[in-house]
Formats: structure tokens, C-alpha cells, sequence
């Protein structure tokens, strides 16, 4: 009897020994678990604030320009971006990039390196790879303020039948992802292999079909529309020097001579021509500023190049008295050319607010060839251009240096092109010190007005 006591006894303890081990045991791996996570916790928030760091830093450098502009070299802010792109705190760092034709580079992306959707006609449109003549037409039903179908597109009918429960936003669209809502537009099209539209080739968009979305897998990102495409770029009415681009028509002859670099008769000429119902700033490209004071309207490629004695003579032919104020002006130099095209505007369609112009400084090759699809050597002419010199370009005269654009092309191509830009989109990677883990953070700024505005802010 004594013995089955003490064998029960034995049992019993032998039971609770278990019990307690079992319990210090969950215990142990309980307090394992909650130590795990409490470090991937920390390191989690070391990444996310070496990424906003890295954020941070770039929106001062933006701001410190924007207050501090350089107008002989464009290229001054991209470069101090770049010198910015990798950083660290105490305990992570930042790495930001982007990519432009494949291949990836330090700083944020320029959003004017990219043909802004809401600037684009009919034509450009079809340039596009892989684009048809009823999406072309579909998205500028999109943004159009009517309701008339234009060609094979679509309205607010073709939504409304197909249950979509949306209608075309019939204003200008607000982010490129928004053309996925365009009839005919999937979102393969749009996005190629950069599905998150980072901008940058993540792990999962180059291991081919491991992981989604499939791609090709040769280390290269392939991002559809989307690299060529933008609807964040905006014209601010700030030119290269930081100040409000000047309307010809409501400038006088003293600001003209000292911020155009014209002397007295060309600024007279140029007061008198602007204030013409007609007048444009393309007609500075096509004809002397002499023939274009007196109201000559005649061809470009009789009147361009035609010497100051050619017009005296003509003055002289109607008598001094009938002479029109500046019409002895001699005529622009290259370089006042593209001081006006960097400083001023006629009337206020350059000077308000509107979707971004291409950035010649930044604009991508792809870009580009779509501005030039007869003859992309172009494109590669430009980056030649932009390349072979510290500052970059400094004008959209400029592009006369090359030569295939002539005076007529680049007056065709003025109002698609700038060589400042004003929005970017910063993606910072942070990386914790202690663990590597890595957290992406993606913002898109204004630096048109001080503060630096945020219109786009993204974290995972």
C-alpha cells in the first residue's frame, strides 16, 4: 500500500516536472517570438526613418535651389540630387534611384523626363507602341470637357453600357495609373513589368515567372507607357533664373534691354510686334525681327536672314515718317534668341499653370524618339547635346546647334519642350543597421512654390 503511495506520488511529480517544462518551454519560445518581432519591429521603423531621411534630404536640396537658382546651368540641382542619393543616419541608410532607359541612376526622377499624357495630341498619341487609333482616340475623350465622341473613342454612353460605374473624368487626367480606366487601356500595356510604378527594377519584376508579374528576366525593366508616360510634370510660369517668366506684352523697354540682353531698337521692335492680335513667339524662330515690327507677313524663307541694310533700304523706300518704332532693328542673335525662349512669353498661356513640358536636360531617349518618329537619330542627337556639356542645355534654341532641327521644326516643337522641370518623385529605399531589412518610400513633390509641396506620398 505504501509502495503504490509512493508510486503515485512519483507519477504525480514526475507530471508536474513535465507541465513546468512545457509552460517555461511556450514561456521561452513566447518570449523568443516577442523578441523577434520586437526587432524586426525596430528595424522596420530604422528603415522607414533612413528612408525619410533620404526623402527629406532631397526636398531641402529642391528647396535650397528653388530659392538659390542657377540660370547657367540647369544640370546644378540634378547633380547635388545625385551627391544626396545615398545617406545614412545612425541607424540605416538611404539609397534613392530611378530608372531612365532601362538603366538606373542616382537621385529622384525627374517627372519631366516623360511626355505628360495631358499635353499630348492625336498624333503623338499614335506613336505609341502598340497603340490603336480607338484607344488614342478613347483618351482624348477622356479628357476632353465635351461629350462628343471623337472618331472611334469613347464617352460616357460606352462606359455606362459595360457596368464599369464610372464615367470619363472629362478634365485632365490626375496620375498615369488613371489610363487603366480608359476603354481598350490593360494594365500590361500600361505597366510592362513595373507593377507597383516605382520607377525602379524590384526582385519580383526580374525572376521571370517565379513570382508576379512575369517578366523577361534579362535585368532590365521594361515599364510599358509608364516609362514614357507622366501626369505629374507641371509648368509653374518659373523660368530657369527662379523668376516668373515675363509677358511680353506687358513688358516695358527697360526690362526687356536688361533681362532679354536687347539693345533699344531691338526692344522697341519687339514692344511693337508683340502687341499684334497675332503675334507668337514660333514667328521669332521664322522671321527677322525688323520685318516682323512692321507688320511684314511674308514667308518665312523669303524674310529670315535678311541683313539690317536690306531693311534700312525699305525704310527709306516709304519715307522716315511712315517708320515703324524698331523696324531698323538688327537682327536677334542666338543667344538673345534663347534668352527670350528662357525668359518670356507672349500673352499668359506661358506663364499660368498647366501640364509639364519634356525636359530636354532629363527627357528619356524613348521620350524623345516620340517626338521624332521619322527620324530617331534625333533623340540620340539631343542626349549628344545635353552630354556634351557641364551645364546641360540652356534653351530650346539650343536645339539649333543640330542639324536636322531647323527653324521650322523646333517652332513646331516649342510648346512640347522646357529645360527645367519642377516635379520629381523621390524613391528612398532605408535599410536598418542592424538587420538590412529594407523599406520603400515613395514621394512626389512640387518645387514650383515655396514650401516644397507633396503631392504624392507612398509607404507599404
Amino acid at each position: 500500500m505504501v509502495h503504490s503511495r509512493r508510486g503515485a506520488v512519483v507519477v504525480i511529480v514526475i507530471w508536474a516536472i513535465a507541465i513546468a517544462a512545457a509552460i517555461v518551454a511556450a514561456v521561452q519560445l513566447l518570449g523568443f517570438r516577442q523578441a523577434t518581432i520586437g526587432r524586426e519591429t525596430l528595424a522596420k521603423v530604422q528603415a522607414r526613418w533612413a528612408a525619410r531621411g533620404g526623402i527629406e534630404e532631397a526636398i531641402a536640396i529642391l528647396a535650397w535651389h528653388a530659392e538659390n537658382p542657377d540660370p547657367e546651368n540647369p544640370l546644378a540641382v540634378y547633380r547635388d540630387l545625385e551627391l544626396a542619393a545615398d545617406g545614412e543616419l545612425a541607424t540605416g541608410q538611404w539609397r534613392i534611384r530611378h530608372l531612365i532607359d532601362g538603366v538606373e541612376k542616382l537621385g529622384p526622377l525627374d517627372e519631366h523626363s516623360r511626355l505628360n499624357i495631358n499635353r499630348l495630341g492625336r498624333g503623338e498619341l499614335l506613336n505609341l507602341e502598340n497603340m490603336s487609333l480607338d484607344v488614342a482616340d478613347a483618351i482624348i475623350d477622356w479628357r476632353d470637357q465635351d461629350d462628343e465622341v471623337t472618331g472611334i473613342g469613347a464617352e460616357e454612353e460606352w462606359y455606362l453600357n459595360r457596368g464599369t460605374g464610372y464615367s470619363p473624368r472629362n478634365a485632365d487626367f490626375r496620375h498615369v495609373s488613371e489610363l487603366e480606366l480608359v476603354a481598350g487601356i490593360s494594365p500590361e500595356r500600361l505597366r510592362g513589368e513595373d507593377w507597383n510604378l516605382n520607377g525602379r527594377l524590384d526582385p519580383n519584376e526580374d525572376d521571370k515567372a517565379i513570382s508576379f508579374p512575369e517578366d523577361d528576366g534579362n535585368g532590365e525593366l521594361d515599364a510599358g507607357w509608364s516609362g514614357m508616360l507622366t501626369a505629374a510634370s507641371r509648368t509653374s510660369g518659373r523660368t530657369l533664373s527662379g523668376e516668373p517668366r515675363l509677358d511680353l506684352r506687358n513688358a516695358d523697354e527697360e526690362t526687356i534691354t536688361t533681362r532679354l540682353g536687347l539693345d533699344a531698337e531691338q526692344a522697341k521692335a519687339l514692344l511693337a510686334y508683340v502687341q499684334r492680335p497675332d503675334a507668337t513667339m514660333e514667328a521669332l524662330l521664322l522671321q527677322d525681327l525688323g520685318s516682323l515690327a512692321s507688320g511684314n507677313s511674308s514667308n518665312a524663307s523669303q524674310t529670315a536672314g535678311r541683313s539690317s541694310r536690306s531693311r534700312r533700304s525699305r525704310a527709306g523706300l516709304g519715307g522716315a515718317q511712315n517708320r515703324t518704332p524698331g523696324s531698323n532693328a538688327r537682327p536677334l542673335e542666338r543667344g538673345q534668341l534663347a534668352l527670350i525662349f528662357q525668359e518670356a512669353s507672349i500673352g499668359e498661356a506661358d506663364t499660368e499653370p498647366g501640364p509639364g513640358k519634356l525636359n530636354l536636360n532629363t527627357a528619356t531617349r524613348d521620350a524623345l524618339r516620340l517626338l521624332f518618329p521619322d527620324d530617331p537619330g534625333i533623340a540620340d542627337s539631343i542626349i549628344s547635346l545635353r552630354q556634351s556639356r557641364s551645364e546641360g542645355i540652356r534653351s530650346i534654341v539650343d536645339l539649333l546647334e543640330i542639324d536636322m532641327i531647323t527653324s521650322q521644326r523646333l517652332a513646331a516643337l516649342r510648346n512640347q519642350v522646357d529645360v527645367v522641370g519642377d516635379v520629381f518623385t523621390i524613391s528612398s529605399r532605408g535599410r536598418a543597421e542592424s538587420t538590412g531589412l529594407e523599406v520603400e518610400i515613395l514621394a512626389t513633390v512640387d518645387r514650383s512654390s515655396l514650401p516644397v509641396k507633396i503631392l504624392e506620398y507612398r509607404e507599404p
